[in-house]
């Protein structure tokens, strides 16, 4: 055997061994939700219609139960006044698609506060009861959320 190809050997069966004991990739972390933009209302009243899979109902409201939760136990004033004004409706009708309707109701919306769900919920639970909800909401979904501001154009009772 040749010098050169000798070195390539002995380079080889050294390297071989490190090769071997390089460390497995290390578990991937729990997924942390998907940062949304904020959800704010720039308007007087503010409304969110979600429509929901009608066998999606239960995990939809199990979500809105710990949204509920998570506004009563903050410690922030702009959340304690978002869940005075805050409201949400189920209609009793089909929604396009056979899909079930849910309204948030806003009403006055607090100015300047973001009303996105998982934001709230993140700020009060664990990162992985928020992945755990976040995947129980967002699979709710059927055609997802329509965001609307509204600005009073009349008052017929005035």
């Amino acid at each position: 055997m040749n010098i050169p190809a000798c070195v390539a050997a002995g380079v080889l069966i050294a390297a071989t061994p490190a090769l071997a004991q390089q460390p497995p990739p290390a578990a991937p972390a729990i997924k942390a939700t998907p940062a949304p933009a904020p959800r704010i209302f720039g308007s007087d009243v503010g409304v969110v219609l979600n429509f929901i899979k009608a066998d999606k109902t239960a995990d939809f409201e199990a979500v809105m139960a710990k949204l509920k939760e998570a506004l009563e136990q903050s410690a922030e004033p702009v959340r304690q006044q978002q869940a005075a004004s805050w409201k949400i409706y189920k209609s009793p009708d089909a929604a396009a698609g056979a899909s079930v309707l849910y309204v948030f109701l806003a009403d006055p919306p607090v100015k300047g506060a973001d009303y996105t769900v998982t934001t709230i919920l993140r700020e009060a639970f664990s990162a992985e009861e928020v992945a755990d909800l976040y995947k129980q909401y967002s699979g709710a979904f059927a055609q997802g959320q329509n965001f609307v501001n509204l600005s009073l154009l009349l008052d017929l009772g005035q």
